[in-house]
């Protein structure tokens, strides 16, 4: 039963470690660019973001969830939009990464996590993010 329950936590938590470990490049917490400030916010934000999902997958099944958001028209247009929005990320990350590879490494996370991995990815990378505006 725990397994059922945490099978998505679990690799979640898997693809934070990878993720985590494989990145290289920047700081993992403090950022050298001219706007310091955000990737600790994006770090606290992630966090707050996290913990709330986990809050709600403890409250509720979020494939009993879809399920019910899925026979409502604004539940359809919320799910597109989100989805939307993460393929809109998916392309940032190509343009900042310049790699179709890294780019698909990718993109499994962002469809199954959605945003906890957009998030993630920019935690990470804020700098080289930042560098691309300033």
């Amino acid at each position: 039963m725990f397994l059922k329950r945490h099978a998505l936590w679990v690799v979640f938590a898997l693809f934070f470690a990878t993720a985590v470990y494989t990145h290289s490049g920047e700081k993992l917490l403090l950022s050298d660019s001219q706007l310091p400030l955000g990737k600790p916010l994006i770090w606290l934000v992630f966090l707050g973001f996290v913990t709330y999902s986990y809050y709600c997958s403890m409250r509720e099944n979020l494939f009993k969830t879809i399920g019910k958001m899925s026979k409502l028209h604004w539940g359809k247009q919320i799910g597109i939009d989100l989805y939307l929005g993460l393929f809109i990320s998916v392309f940032i990350i190509y343009l900042n990464e310049g790699s179709i590879l890294v780019t698909l490494l990718w993109l499994g996370p962002i469809v199954i996590f959605g945003n906890l991995a957009t998030l993630l990815y920019l935690a990470l990378n804020y700098d080289a993010l930042i560098a691309h505006f300033l």
